[in-house]
């Protein structure tokens, strides 16, 4: 069986982004990178996205970290999940996508190294 190999990342929304980034970088120390907007915290990705982003829906989203994202696809989809077909590929490795049962979108990142 897949299983979850850690929380990759934690993302949110923000009616305005920059500012609340600016919030968490004066308040908390969060050192906001200004290329991307995000910030990583240990292993954890942090990151403010805006209000009207497409990525998902709800006010935020989790990413877990796997080691096979094309097994834990599999998986889910055998389980009966709602899994986004669109996988992407880039520096950073592979992102998929599906759905929880309460409507949650969740991002599956097998990292680039794990590869």
């Amino acid at each position: 069986m897949e299983k979850i190999t850690g929380v990759g990342g934690i993302f949110m929304k923000a009616d305005d982004a920059p500012k609340l980034r600016d919030w968490y970088r004066d308040h908390l120390g969060i050192d906001v990178h200004p290329q991307w907007g995000g910030a990583m915290i240990g292993d954890v990705v942090w990151s403010i996205f805006p209000a009207a982003s497409a990525h998902f829906d709800k006010a935020c989203m989790v990413n877990y970290r796997v080691s096979d994202l094309d097994a834990m696809l599999a998986q889910l989809r055998a389980a009966g999940a709602t899994v986004d077909e669109k996988v992407t590929d880039d520096e950073f490795g592979r992102f998929g996508w599906a759905t929880d049962p309460e409507g949650n979108r969740i991002e599956l990142w097998q990292p680039a190294t794990d590869k």
